[in-house]
């Protein structure tokens, strides 16, 4: 016979029975979640190591490019090839600094400019010219566009193409050339010095001699005289008055050199441009008279009135003479380089002529013999 109270044991029962299971499920969440965390904490402290460093390289990398963002703005362009229009690329290059005193130890540079129409075949004697001397020049080099180099990769000419445009002779074109050099040797704020060349020309001094020349001259070397012939006052229009006048029409030679601060001044006019490209075409060839016309105008106390390149007019012609094989001698390449009468630096001098035109290829070979000698390179 059951007592009254029976009935109630199996409630108390089963309340056990899913305590028990209940703190089981626990033990079982809890085990498992200290497993995980055993397993998995070596992967969590590398992941936030991993961050931790990522985020420190970050840091220094930030800081690296505050502490050598200088080298940004004075590194030359690594490749000159860009796709900027002239527009473009005469702006870009007509930034100038305010503040003369640079912030870094500048080695003044002399790029050298060479216009051409494709193949440079004097390229070995002026490789021998430039050899051991890395650092204190640059080289630009406008041809035709189609024009593709195949200079080898050890070569001072190697990727020195500029992106260029059709230039015709005696056409405001050549002069768009000239400028187009300008302003991509103007990219290397360490360019101090631009002289343009072409392939025909050859360099009458060694490296040192050259550079010295040119870095230490108080002037900039571009012809501008007042010729009153029918060459070159001959050539003149009244249409470019106001701007000019005929009394300030000059003429010069092509080959150019000049500073940095010319340089400049040449590639922003917008002043003397169009009365030129309007009313200076042949017979009147404006590569000789653009230039000097302009720097005559407005800054003739930095010329030096007189071109650095030795030129052969003798024998008549619109073109000066031509040099071949034949003609490159001893005897020849001595009177080139000897002694002549001109002002350097507000003193006379005795070195007037840095380079000589126009020499074809088949002069390459007694020049290259004779260049150590008596041009004092290629050894």
């Amino acid at each position: 016979m059951h007592s009254k109270n029976s009935p109630q044991r199996a409630p108390s029962k089963l309340f056990t029975l899913n305590l028990l299971i209940k703190s089981f499920i626990l033990l079982i969440v809890l085990g498992t979640g200290f497993y995980v965390l055993i397993m998995y904490k070596p992967q969590y402290i590398d992941l936030h190591s991993m961050a931790m460093r990522t985020i420190s390289m970050t840091w220094s990398s930030n800081c690296a490019d505050e502490r050598t963002s200088l080298q940004r703005w004075i590194a030359p362009p690594s490749n000159l090839t860009h796709s900027m229009t002239d527009e473009e690329l005469f702006w870009r290059a007509s930034f100038v600094p305010q503040v003369n005193k640079y912030p870094y130890n500048r080695i003044s540079k002399v790029a050298f400019m060479f216009l051409t129409k494709g193949p440079m075949p004097l390229a070995p004697l002026w490789e021998k010219f430039f050899k051991g001397n890395e650092g204190k020049y640059s080289i630009y080099v406008h041809a035709l566009p189609d024009y593709q180099p195949d200079f080898p990769r050890w070569s001072v000419f190697y990727r020195r193409q500029i992106p260029s445009q059709v230039a015709e002779w005696g056409k405001m074109s050549m002069c768009d050339a000239e400028r187009r050099l300008l302003a991509n040797a103007l990219l290397d704020v360490d360019n101090e010095r631009f002289v343009l060349l072409s392939e025909s020309c050859i360099p009458l001094h060694n490296f040192s001699t050259v550079y010295g020349y040119l870095v230490h001259s108080k002037h900039s070397f571009v012809g501008a005289f007042d010729d009153p012939g029918p060459h070159g006052r001959g050539r003149y229009n009244h249409n470019m008055a106001p701007e000019v006048n005929v009394s300030q029409w000059r003429k010069g030679a092509q080959w150019f050199e000049m500073d940095r601060n010319l340089a400049v001044f040449l590639i922003h006019d917008t002043k003397y441009y169009p009365k030129f490209k309007d009313f200076c075409r042949p017979p009147c060839y404006v590569d000789e008279h653009y230039f000097p016309t302009m720097l005559a105008i407005e800054l003739p106390h930095l010329l030096s009135n007189r071109s650095l390149t030795s030129v052969d007019w003798s024998r008549g012609g619109a073109h000066p003479a031509t040099f071949g094989g034949r003609d490159v001698t001893e005897g020849f390449l001595k009177r080139l380089v000897g002694r002549h009468s001109c002002m350097y630096n507000d003193q006379p001098a005795a070195v007037c002529f840095l380079f000589a035109r126009k020499f074809s290829p088949s002069a390459l070979e007694p020049l290259l013999q004779f260049a150590p000698i008596l041009l004092g390179y290629g050894s």
